[in-house]
Formats: structure tokens, sequence, C-alpha cells
């Protein structure tokens, strides 16, 4: 089978790194792809962005199934257009796609769903959102841009006057271009934040394991935010229980709903969780795999990804045997060029990967990475997702932080605190 990864970052790296495993896949091709992907597969210089040329070159290397990595390739209807040739792919309709191209939206589906998420307000000039703004208590919030913003769109403020400088961030400076047209202001949700990533076909549901992203630039969950600078995987804030509520009382429902709509889900839903005093609530839902969730998730699925994927395009999802999985719990530290998330230098020299590649239990994983003469150079913000399996979790940050040790370029750094939330809860729960 031929397959064909569509993106350039880790999470594309971690599903051509896995769907070349599977027996089914003779060739896994990426593009555009990096220089992980290019070690691992075979890059095509073809943005992914590019939805004429990645349908030209589907059809004509015969393709056998498209995974569509990234949200911007599935917001802009490629999943639609390769249906319409016959094509397999995983991945959600431009339509469904909503689900993460506008937040407004997803308010809407939420509210039909009677799923918990919270409060809001809509505004589209900045005089408005700020008259409004001055009616409430001053205190914590979150604005946040409608649509598409590379995970900075989401703007955590602590009082009024940070409020207000995002609003004109997005509304007057246009920061975030046309994703910015519209923006919500959102009730600040308290608690631990957890990602859970279900392959859907439409109508079955299968979850994947649980992970924790770390949105924040700094250790303690300080600074900006990003991305994702890391994250574990399984968290333990999931238990059973509340994995039956979350498939039950918001996968469900939302899946549910989209099919009423006209909609149907088709792909990956990723569920951004807030887990509250008052119960858990949504913050947003991703259309893909979240990256760097991707990476860790990967890491312990010890099923065929590529049978898994082919089963979901094909709306057989109910025939697949349970998932299996790796016991060993996986930590991932994105290592970043230096300004992330603001301005970055871009083509320094990596040197080390190899080395940490050579450790037991590691992969790195690329993101932001180039060849320049057949050197990896950095070419992104985040630019590699140091990957480990431990015998726990703290064997699986230890594995990871050795690994780190072991790859530099200039500028290079990374938070120090990844899966440190675990320790926190279990003593926590010790005391």
């Amino acid at each position: 089978m031929k397959v064909l990864v569509v993106g350039q970052g880790g999470r594309e790296h971690a599903l051509l790194w896995k769907l070349k495993q599977s027996p089914l896949v003779d060739t896994v091709y990426c593009a555009p792809g990096n220089a992980g992907t290019a070690a691992d597969g075979i890059n095509v210089d073809i943005s992914d962005t590019d939805i004429r040329g990645l349908v030209k070159f589907a059809l004509n290397e015969k393709i056998d199934l498209t995974i569509v990595g990234p949200e911007a390739p599935l917001c802009a209807g490629l999943v639609d257009e390769l249906e319409k040739l016959g094509l397999k792919v995983f991945g959600p309709s431009k339509a469904a796609s909503q689900l993460e191209a506008s937040k407004l939206f997803t308010k809407r589906i939420l509210r039909r769903a009677n799923v918990p998420t919270a409060r809001f307000e809509r505004f589209d000039r900045a005089e408005a959102a700020i008259a409004s703004l001055r009616t409430l208590e001053d205190g914590p919030c979150v604005v946040k841009a409608d649509g598409l913003c590379a995970g900075k769109g989401a703007i955590v403020c602590a009082n009024h006057e940070e409020a207000i400088d995002a609003i004109k961030r997005i509304l007057v400076d246009r920061e975030f271009g046309k994703a910015g047209s519209e923006l919500i202001i959102e009730e600040c949700l308290v608690g631990q934040e957890v990602s859970i990533l279900a392959i859907v076909d439409g109508h079955t549901i299968i979850p994947l394991e649980t992970s924790q992203d770390h949105k924040r630039a700094l250790d303690g969950d300080l600074g900006p935010n990003t991305g994702g600078m890391g994250a574990y995987c399984p968290t333990p804030l999931i238990t059973d229980e509340l994995m039956t509520e979350i498939v039950e009382h918001v996968l469900i429902p939302v899946v549910h709903t989209m099919n009423m709509e006209e909609m149907p889900f088709r792909g990956i839903l990723y569920a951004g969780l807030m887990l509250t005093e008052t119960g858990l609530q949504v913050l947003e839902f991703n259309v893909r795999f979240g990256d760097p969730e991707a990476q860790p998730v990967l890491m312990r699925l010890k099923s065929d990804l590529a049978e898994i994927l082919l089963a979901a395009a094909e709306r057989r999802l109910d025939q697949i045997e349970p998932l299996e999985w790796d016991e060993r719990p996986s930590v991932c530290v994105v290592m970043a060029s230096d300004g992330y998330p603001g301005s970055y230098e871009k083509g320094r020299p990596i040197t080390g990967i190899e080395n940490a590649d050579e450790l037991e239990g590691v992969k790195v994983f690329h993101a932001g990475t180039k060849l320049i003469n057949g050197v990896p150079c950095s070419n992104g913000g985040r630019v590699l997702g140091v990957t480990a399996l431990g015998d726990n979790i703290f064997d699986a940050k230890r594995r990871a932080y050795e690994a780190v040790r072991k790859i530099r370029w200039e500028g290079a750094w990374c938070r120090k605190d990844i899966s440190d939330k675990v320790r926190e809860l279990l003593e926590t729960e010790n005391a």
C-alpha cells in the first residue's frame, strides 16, 4: 500500500514513523515533510496547502490512503477534493473541520449537544468588546480569535488591562489577519487541562490513550501560550470512570450532533478539556492529531496504525480489534528555537540527533527542521519532539531529558518540567 502523509511537523513525522511499521505499507510519502521524514520516508516537494498539487500527486502515484496531518489543508477542503475522485483519505470534510476553524461554530455545536463549556460573548468590534468587558468584575478571562491561528489565538488574560490589549491585538492590529475578524471573550476556567484524541468514522468512536500537553512556554506553566512545549502519556488525571463520562457526555453527543447537522465527522476528534472543581468543561476541539500529543501517544501504540486509519476511511471502524498499547508511559519534550513563540532565526545546524536516537526507548521526532546541504537545520519555532518510553513516568522523563542533552544548536531551549504534573498529582493524592 502507498500512503501519503500531508504536513511537515512533529505530528507528521510520528505518523510516518508509525505507518512504516505496518506490514500493509510499502511506501510512505510526506508532503512537504522535514529532515526527519526524509530519513524515515520519502519527501515530496508540495506545500500542505497546495490542494491541487496534492490531489494531482495522489492521482498520479495511485496513493492508496492519504492522511492529512495539519488543520489548514483540512479546513481548505483537501479531504473533499480527494473523495470526489474516489480516493481514500483519513480526515474530516471542510464542513466538519469548522470544529477547529471557528470557535463560534464549536460553541454552537456544544450548546446544541448540551456539552459543558465556558460562558462566552462574541464580538466583531473592539469598542463593543471593551465596553462589555468593563461591565464585568475585573479578573481573569480568555480572549480568543475565532479562526485558525496556529495555536496562538487564545490569549489568557489576568485582568481587564491585559484583556483590552488582547482585544486590540486581534480586532484593531489584526495580528491574526482574517482569523481575527471576530473574537470571543470567555470565562477563565481553572483546573487541570487534558487532551483526549479519538478516531471517528462518522459513527464508531475509538478513544486513544490519554495525554496532557504543556501549553505555556515556561516552567511552572508561566509565559505565553504556545503550540505545545511537551506532553506525556497516559495521564492519571483520566480515570476509567472519567473516560466513560467523556465518551458518553462529550464525544458521542458531538458526533451525533454533527450527523444531525449533516456534517458527519470522520477523522481525529481532539477534545481539549479542563477538569474543574464543578466537572469537566470543553475548552476547544481540534480535528487532527495534536502536536505534540501525537508523539507520546503513537510511541505507545502497538496496533497497526495503517490498518486502523484505513478502516476509518472505509467507514468500518466497528470491525477493528481493541487497540493494543505498550504498558510503558512516554514523555515528549519539545526543543524550540530562541525567541519562540515570538520571532526566531532559522537555518541553524543541529548536531546530536543520531546520538539521542541511539538511546534505548528514545525517538527524536522532527518538527521545524530542514535539510541544508545534507545537514538537519532549524526551520521553525518548535524544532524537535524528543520522545522516550520508560518503566514509569519518571523514568520516561529521565530518558527524554538525557536525549535532549545530546542535541545542540545555537539558541536551542526547552521546558525542564514536562510531566512533573504527575508528581504534583501523586503528592496531592498522598497528602
